[in-house]
């Protein structure tokens, strides 16, 4: 049995933020109705096409669920939600701020009728009505929030700031999303009641944010942009191999300065040569060390050198590419790689990272525009003359 089997969560939800939340609930074994928008669904759908035919934004939030179109301006559609909603445990929305009340579907609305419900609302910058803060209804997409929270002006090189590669504001809300829910419904099994979580953006991946916030406390300087290196840790970052390939390594103390030197550069005197004997040193000159790491690297591959720092029990990584990581050797022992179904065949997923042992690794389908509304319908009590209707007229 799937820990959150028995569970239903309905998602007002588009894009990233939401849909990563629920994704994970649905990978849990909870029933997630999806309300896509009648003629296209989620907007996330069209973002490419290069998942086999379909969106790797889609395909990567939205195993699992079952998608049911509405047109939400429609009464006739309303009505429909009241009746889901009635049926559910859990509301996520990440609507604009304020169309959920708009459409009745706040936690104020319905926690009259539905004690037990558990509302989440996701928004860029917080949507609370007793403290909406004066940037409540500005527009807020990934890259703004990551340059919001101050990430930006941390993460790429000196003369330029960098976005990271992956939608990490709209994970960290997701993440925050979904662990909140859980504790929600923890919450639920011992009071019987349910609540409202608001969930921010920008509140999440400022909690992300970590040192560099400590960091400049008290008007100290912040910490310099460093590309794919460690801002205040060296050597800590990547390095070339002879061989064009790209090796990362990280050392985090004295000791292990003092064996890479030895056993791998093979210079143990350049352990307590007075430039580089304390990470400082090393840090202010970094790239004088650089520069002997790499002549050293030089007569040798990426493989070797990872060899030698493997022998000497200093971390390191390889540059990994995207093709990489889907063949990676680790991921494949341990059985991570599964697949799930689509409108296009099988598609290859990566199995949830964290799950009970006896938990069914069995991954849920990626839906269709739609393709669950007659049977969702259905089991609200609509005949197929009223379904027929309903599509005639949009609502659906």
């Amino acid at each position: 049995m799937r820990p959150l089997e028995g569970i239903t969560v309905l998602a007002l939800e588009h894009v990233i933020a939401a849909p990563f939340a629920t994704r994970q609930l649905a990978d849990l074994g909870a029933r997630v109705i999806k309300i896509e928008r009648t003629g296209g669904g989620d907007q996330a759908r069209g973002y490419d096409r290069r998942a086999r035919g379909l969106s790797s934004h889609f395909v990567w939030t939205n195993r699992g669920k079952q998608s049911l179109t509405l047109d939400l301006k429609q009464p006739a559609a309303q009505a429909v939600m009241q009746r889901l909603v009635a049926q559910a445990d859990v509301l996520v929305q990440n609507l604009a701020p304020g169309a959920a009340a708009r459409l009745g579907m706040s936690h104020a609305a319905l926690k009259g009728a539905h004690p037990r419900l558990i509302v989440c609302d996701i928004s860029g910058y917080g949507d609370d009505p007793v403290h909406p803060g004066p940037l409540r209804d500005k527009k807020a997409y990934d890259l703004l929030i990551q340059s919001e929270a101050g990430f930006l002006s941390v993460t790429g090189t000196p003369e330029s700031p960098v976005k990271a590669g992956a939608s990490i504001a709209d994970i960290a809300a997701g993440m925050y999303a979904y662990s909140s829910i859980l504790a929600a419904l923890i919450q639920r099994g011992r009071t019987g009641l349910g609540c409202r979580l608001d969930v921010s953006m920008l509140e999440a991946m400022v909690e992300w944010m970590s040192f560099p916030l400590y960091y400049v406390l008290d008007g100290a300087e912040p910490p310099p942009r460093a590309g794919a290196a460690h801002a205040t840790i060296y050597p800590y970052g990547p390095f070339p191999a002879g061989d064009g390939r790209t090796v990362m390594l990280g050392l985090q103390n004295e000791r292990e300065w003092a064996t890479f030197c030895d056993k791998v550069l093979g210079q143990p005197a350049l352990a307590t040569d007075p430039r580089f004997d304390a990470n400082p040193k090393r840090v202010e000159a970094r790239a004088v060390l650089r520069a002997l790491i790499v002549d050293a690297f030089a007569p040798l591959t990426a493989a070797q050198v990872i060899e030698r720092l493997e022998a000497a029990a200093i971390a390191n990584a390889r540059l990994n590419t995207m093709a990489d990581v889907w063949a990676h050797e680790q991921l494949q022992a341990r059985g991570r790689l599964g697949v799930a179904a689509s409108p296009v065949g099988p598609m290859p997923a990566f199995r949830p990272p964290a799950l009970p042992d006896d938990f069914d690794p069995q991954l849920g389908a990626i839906p269709a525009v739609g393709e669950h509304t007659d049977l969702i319908l259905g089991e609200l009590g609509y005949g197929p003359e009223e379904i027929t209707a309903l599509r005639a007229a949009g609502t659906i």
